[in-house]
């Protein structure tokens, strides 16, 4: 992976006849994705743009219908987060078959002509996590010896194979961690991860130390779980997650959960509007003469322009300097009592 660089474009002024652009997420079960939606689209239509939008609810083959409606209302610019990395390169040879643009959202699609890439350091979520994991251990068993359990998203998925590799990095450098588990979870599911970790706890009598979760939601279940043994707790057992979804901001603060982390949406979404915008305005101009500070990420089909946003580890003790400060919750919302 090259190194991380973040993105900004100028506003453009809106041209005579509004453009079109598809904007497609995977789903609309995490909290965060109300955020994605009306930021892209807010920052799309004040660039004179209109936006077609719409969610998959991590069915492909719903996603393959909306790709082909959205084609079919005549979008300028397709912006995708693909249900299923692995396949989703389809859905831009049909784009492409109309002379569409496509502009991957969040998640890497994997071995497709994929015009432009807008995501978060993906890579660097897990080696967040884990780095707090590893300082846990130290302040509160006295050494990074432990138990590890690896609740990853969707089976295959591209984003879930990197949001987890810097966590099996830092774990294969520390002899005293034991991976007992490496569990992927259908459509992301909160409700299967429950089910993984309940399981866990009877097979090692509630002697897990550490619970490392792709996702807000995945983590969330991972609570649901230790609750029921009165084992939900940061003092302990470690559980981070990523998305910052509100309510495990709130256990984060009420030590509950150890660790989250913050994807900025705002960057992500807005990044992703503007280059969607540009794309529209010069359909024909190659895609890397339109943006600056992108890397070339290798998706096992080219080396795709990518535009990376940064991520932040969220504790108890940096609430306030990270999504407080940075204008993604409110003091009220994050400590509502």
């Amino acid at each position: 992976m090259a190194g991380l660089l973040s993105a900004s474009f100028p506003l453009i002024a809106a041209a005579q006849d509004n453009v079109k652009i598809g904007f497609l997420l995977k789903t609309m079960q995490e909290a965060r994705y109300q955020t994605d939606k009306s930021l892209f689209i807010a920052r799309a239509e004040s660039q004179g743009a209109d936006v077609i939008f719409d969610s998959s609810g991590n069915d492909p083959l719903r996603q393959l219908q909306q790709v082909e409606e959205m084609l079919d209302l005549g979008v300028d610019v397709l912006v995708l987060q693909p249900v299923n990395t692995a396949t989703a390169g389809a859905l831009v040879d049909l784009a492409h078959d109309q002379g569409v643009k496509v502009v991957g959202y969040d998640s890497m699609l994997q071995d497709g002509p994929l015009d432009v890439m807008v995501m978060q350091d993906s890579w660097a979520v897990g080696q967040l996590q884990a780095d707090a994991m590893v300082d846990w251990l130290n302040d509160t068993r006295g050494e990074v010896k432990g138990r590890v359990a690896l609740i990853r998203g969707q089976p295959g998925d591209a984003n879930a194979e990197a949001l987890s590799s810097g966590v099996l990095k830092v774990v294969g450098e520390h002899p005293g961690l034991e991976l007992v588990a490496d569990r992927s979870h259908v459509e992301w599911s909160p409700d299967m991860a429950r089910d993984t970790v309940e399981n866990l706890l009877v097979e090692y009598d509630n002697d897990i130390d550490a619970f490392i979760a792709n996702n807000s939601g995945l983590a969330f279940g991972v609570l649901a779980a230790l609750s029921d043994e009165d084992l939900a707790s940061a003092d302990q057992v470690f559980v981070a997650g990523s998305d910052a979804d509100l309510r495990n901001v709130q256990m984060v603060a009420s030590d509950v959960q150890a660790l989250e982390i913050w994807k900025q949406i705002k960057p992500l979404a807005y990044a992703a509007a503007d280059v969607a915008v540009k794309i529209a305005h010069a359909p024909e101009a190659d895609v890397s003469d339109l943006i600056t500070n992108y890397s070339l990420i290798d998706n096992g089909y080219a080396e795709i322009p990518t535009i990376i946003t940064p991520v932040f580890a969220v504790s108890k003790d940096t609430i306030d300097a990270t999504v407080i400060e940075g204008g993604f919750y409110t003091i009220e919302q994050v400590y509502p009592d």
